[in-house]
C-alpha cells in the first residue's frame, strides 16, 4: 500500500461542494481516505485579482503507482469541469500530489514531492494538520518545521462552519 498526500482546492462555484465531490471521487477512483484536514481559506496565490481559495489536505492509502495517481487526479479534475487555461488562474477544482510515500520523482509531468510545497503556506497548513511529523524526503525537515519556517505571508484561516 502507498501513502499519498493530496491537496484539493478551488475558487469557483460552490467551493465546499466541489471539495466534497473531489473527496468522494478520490475515495472511489484512487484510494481510501485515511485522514483529511479541516478546510482552509486563503487569498489566491500568484494572481490576486480572483476569489479566495478553499483548500483541504487528504491522506490516501492507495494501491496505485504515482503515475496512476496522477492519471486519476487529472481524470477527476476533467470530470469536474477543470480546464487548464491560465497559470494561477481561477479553477473549479485543483488536485495536487504533494507527497507519495518517501519517493523522489522527477519525470515529465510528475514531480514529487510537489516542487513548491515548502514555499506555500496554503498547502503546508492543512498538510501539517494531518502529517506534522512527516519528513520531506528532499529537505529532510518535518512538515511542521517547514510550516514554521515558511516565508509565504498569505494568511491562511480555518473555515468556520
Amino acid at each position: 500500500m502507498n501513502k499519498v498526500y493530496l491537496l484539493t482546492g478551488g475558487n469557483m462555484g460552490n467551493r465546499q461542494a466541489m471539495l466534497e465531490q473531489a473527496k468522494n471521487r478520490i475515495q472511489k477512483e484512487i484510494g481510501v481516505i485515511s485522514a483529511c484536514s479541516e478546510i482552509y481559506e486563503t487569498a489566491a496565490w500568484g494572481k490576486a485579482d480572483q476569489p479566495s481559495f478553499l483548500n483541504q489536505a487528504l491522506e490516501i492509502t492507495a494501491l496505485l503507482s504515482a503515475r496512476e495517481v496522477l492519471s486519476g487526479v487529472l481524470s477527476i479534475e476533467a470530470k469536474m469541469g477543470r480546464f487548464r487555461q491560465e497559470k494561477f488562474g481561477p479553477r473549479i477544482i485543483d488536485i495536487d500530489i504533494l507527497l507519495y510515500n518517501n519517493a523522489i520523482i522527477n519525470e515529465p509531468g510528475l514531480i514529487i514531492p510537489h516542487a513548491r510545497l515548502a514555499g506555500r503556506r496554503f498547502a503546508l497548513t492543512p498538510l501539517a494538520e494531518i502529517a506534522p511529523d512527516y519528513v520531506h524526503p528532499i529537505l529532510k525537515e518535518t512538515i511542521g518545521t517547514l510550516l514554521l519556517n515558511c516565508k509565504d505571508e498569505l494568511p491562511v484561516k480555518k473555515l468556520e462552519n
